[in-house]
């Protein structure tokens, strides 16, 4: 790999929020703000702290506040026409993964508004192949994220999933350009989120430790995020789940991270399940990886070298160093097993059908995470897996 890439500025320490947003006037001259985020964050006042500190320097906002959970490109295109009528000089997404998702493809229809999003999309099925030059971004609008859970990482990932409400499929696009211009990472806009909610994010944000650092890309910079990563949420995931301070503050530095890592690396099948599963099912996303994260382990034990010592490590096993592969190769796996169950992660999907199988395992073969894994799989393992969710 040949490069390591991050947001052009990020503020990272509890309370950091205005500080931060202090530089729209001091800095930068901004004068127009256009707010996305979704109903449940507008009506519980998340971002009231971000409105008022506008309204102090004098920069006029609005707010798109229809942002649902798994995002559809009818939102965004909603999203984006409201835009073009407001003509911000600054976006500020706020929320979780589906909110700083969908602001970034609201971002590219601003900014591009004769492109065909579709075409662009479809071209992103498969991001080796790097056939689509991605259009220049950030040209009419600074692209600011501020993440209120803490598992998605999107607010440093140059990665965006969209749903196509018609068709059901889940197209991540994934370019440099898509990269926030600032990311804010205030513990402080962390807490008081619900017990499932923090669960799932924070395993979404393990999977991405745990994939980024065993994906074909791994290298040794990414590397030592994902560790450190795997490490803070195996320590402070339970906490806070509990809603304790330290556990808030502990997820928001390893999502962060998690983040900086596998933006650079990519991912690997159990992303490529989960997305599937989100598709069809409306399965929340950090559940989907969670459910499959010791299934895609299982899955890849034997092409992960001596990787799975380092994971079953930095998740508090001790006694890792005289284990032999099969052991600490188990021992990692039961980690996983262990810190899902204890924060309520359910093991099975009563939702899926026999009959669903085949076109999910397709699905999951062609989705653009799935060409970082490790290990080839056919249609026949994917369906496997996918049987091992099964009540």
């Amino acid at each position: 790999m040949l490069w390591f890439r991050a947001p052009e500025k990020v503020y990272f320490k509890k309370g950091c929020l205005p500080v931060a947003l202090n530089e729209l006037k001091t800095v930068m001259g901004k004068k127009r703000v256009f707010i996305v985020t979704d109903q449940f964050l507008y009506k519980n006042g998340y971002t009231k702290c971000v409105t008022d500190k506008l309204d102090e320097m004098g920069i006029v906002h609005t707010t798109f506040y229809d942002v649902a959970p798994d995002p559809t490109l009818a939102c965004a295109q909603e999203g984006a026409k409201a835009m073009r009528l407001f003509e911000p000089d600054c976006i500020i997404a706020i929320g979780g993964g589906s909110a700083m998702d969908a602001g970034k493809i609201m971002w590219v229809m601003y900014e591009h508004p004769e492109a065909d999003f579709m075409d662009m999309a479809m071209r992103f099925m498969d991001i080796r192949k790097r056939i689509y030059t991605f259009p220049k971004m950030g040209e009419k609008a600074y692209f600011i994220a501020v993440p209120t859970s803490s598992g998605t990482g999107s607010e440093v990932t140059p990665f965006a999933v969209i749903t196509d409400q018609d068709s059901g499929i889940k197209y991540p696009l994934a370019d440099y350009e898509l990269l926030p211009k600032m990311a804010i990472i205030d513990a402080d806009m962390m807490m008081n989120q619900p017990k499932g909610l923090t669960a799932a994010t924070g395993m979404d944000a393990l999977t991405h430790a745990i994939e980024g650092y065993t994906t074909k890309a791994a290298w040794e910079i990414p590397d030592m995020f994902h560790i450190e990563a795997i490490r803070l949420i195996s320590e402070n995931l339970r906490d806070a789940v509990e809603n304790k301070p330290s556990g808030r503050e502990g997820m928001a530095l390893a999502q962060y991270i998690a983040g900086m890592g596998f933006s650079n690396v990519g991912l690997g099948i159990d992303h490529s399940m989960a997305h599937t599963l989100s598709a069809h099912y409306d399965t929340p996303h950090g559940v989907a990886c969670a459910m499959l994260l010791p299934i895609s382990m299982e899955f890849n034990r034997d092409y992960t070298g001596e990787r799975y010592r380092a994971i079953a490590k930095a998740m508090g096993v001790e006694g890792t160093e005289t284990m032999s592969q099969e052991e600490y190769r188990d021992a990692a796996i039961a980690a996983v097993r262990k810190l899902s169950k204890d924060v309520g992660i359910p093991e099975k999907n009563e939702r899926i059908k026999e009959e669903d199988l085949e076109q999910l395992a397709k699905d999951a073969l062609a989705d653009a995470c799935y060409p970082g894994n490790p290990r080839e799989a056919t249609l026949e393992q994917v369906i496997e897996m996918f049987r091992m969710l099964m009540v």
